[in-house]
């Protein structure tokens, strides 16, 4: 009496037919303990490669981490990470380690440091690549980012990214600045678009509300009428609001704004 439940060894035949068709007659096979222990290997083998496959085929990025050290075993830290010799914005952690998503087309992963140069890895579909300079390597400083760099708009602090106005800053402790006669020779021709005539200063035109074109003038915070009473040498800086960035002045920040601070004020 036949069962009418297929054995485990006629579903494998099946699979292994489905899995390397090559023409030949897909007949029951007596199956001894070793067979089947690598006919399962190389069923689950062919599955891998099919599933990579269709990865690859599909455009989907791929998860590559590693870590990375000298000589000494010491972690090197914000060391870039490249793709095929482009410098990505990718970089290793303090502990050396760095985690990317790189598309099926690339073909080579490198790690960069100054002064010690590039350190490449062909990618050959790993997931783990570890990279190791000869010698020691520098202590690598992490590139600031301007749009990082932290603006004081008079109310509060902050990252120039997050403004759609526009700001400028004049260093006051410039040596350059030591032998200019008022502080309005300081802003004249330092920034464009602000005109210096005598003692009045136009950054934005005719304001909104009033025919008067002078900016709002703000000294250590507080602020003032006129500036001309402050001499180039007690000048620390010079920042100059425009657009939005004067907007949180209200009305009164319609021509601009100039912030200054003096030496020895409270930052």
């Amino acid at each position: 009496m036949h069962s009418r439940y297929a054995s485990w060894e006629d579903h494998l035949t099946i699979i292994s037919c489905e899995l390397f068709k090559s023409g030949l007659t897909c007949t029951k096979i007596q199956y001894t303990s070793n067979m089947k222990t690598k006919i399962f290997f190389l069923i689950i083998l062919a599955m891998f490669s099919f599933s990579m496959s269709s990865a690859q085929k599909s455009g989907k990025k791929i998860k590559i981490s590693g870590h990375v050290i000298d000589g000494t075993m010491t972690p090197v830290a914000n060391a870039i990470v490249m793709l095929d010799g482009e410098k990505t914005d990718i970089t290793t952690d303090e502990k050396g380690m760095f985690r990317i998503k790189v598309k099926p087309g690339n073909s080579k992963i490198g790690i960069f440091t100054m002064p010690n140069g590039i350190l490449e890895e062909a990618l050959d579909g790993r997931k783990t690549i570890n990279f190791k300079f000869e010698g020691t390597v520098p202590v690598q400083t992490a590139e600031a980012d301007p749009l990082d760099e932290v603006v004081d708009i008079g109310y509060g602090s902050v990252k120039k990214r997050s403004m759609t106005g526009t700001v400028n800053k004049i260093d006051g402790t410039n040596p350059k600045y030591s032998s200019y006669r008022n502080i309005y020779d300081m802003i004249r021709g330092e920034v464009a678009g602000v005109q210096v005539m005598g003692n009045s200063i136009r950054i934005q035109g005719i304001g909104s509300l009033t025919l008067s074109t002078e900016p709002l003038y703000v000294v250590d915070g507080m602020v003032v009428s006129s500036i001309s009473d402050i001499q180039p040498s007690n000048v620390k800086s010079i920042e100059i609001l425009k657009g939005s960035s004067a907007s949180i002045y209200g009305s009164r920040g319609a021509n601009g704004v100039i912030l200054i601070k003096l030496i020895g004020s409270n930052d």
